[in-house]
């Protein structure tokens, strides 16, 4: 007999497989046989916080929101893409102050110069 989780040969009067230790039985329902679910939303947010942190940081909010309710499976990876989202989300914000005043005062210098020799 072959055992129904991870599909090892088991002797057919056993009650347990001696490969994974889930029950046997036809009837019997173990929890901690049951294949572990991914949490897609973490694991996008985590690789999308690098490349897009405002979608990285959505992403990563809904996957460890989905974390709670399956138990708290890939939380770390979902509040480690909220943590690298905000951080690079704010230094994007700052670069582009500072940017903004840089240019406008690049702009206000060749104003003043055109208006200097005009």
């Amino acid at each position: 007999m072959y055992c129904k989780n991870c599909g090892n040969q088991i002797h057919d009067d056993a009650v347990v497989c001696v490969h994974c230790g889930c029950p046997v039985q036809q009837n019997a329902t173990d929890k901690a046989c049951a294949k572990p679910k991914s949490n897609a939303l973490a694991i996008i947010g985590f690789i999308l916080s690098f490349l897009i942190p405002v979608a990285g940081l959505i992403c990563s909010i809904l996957g460890a929101r989905q974390a709670d309710t399956d138990g708290g499976k890939y939380k770390g990876l979902a509040t480690a893409g909220i943590v690298i989202s905000s951080i690079l989300l704010a230094v994007e914000i700052v670069l582009m102050i500072i940017a903004v005043f840089y240019w406008s005062t690049v702009l206000l210098f060749v104003r003043w110069l055109l208006e200097l020799f005009a």
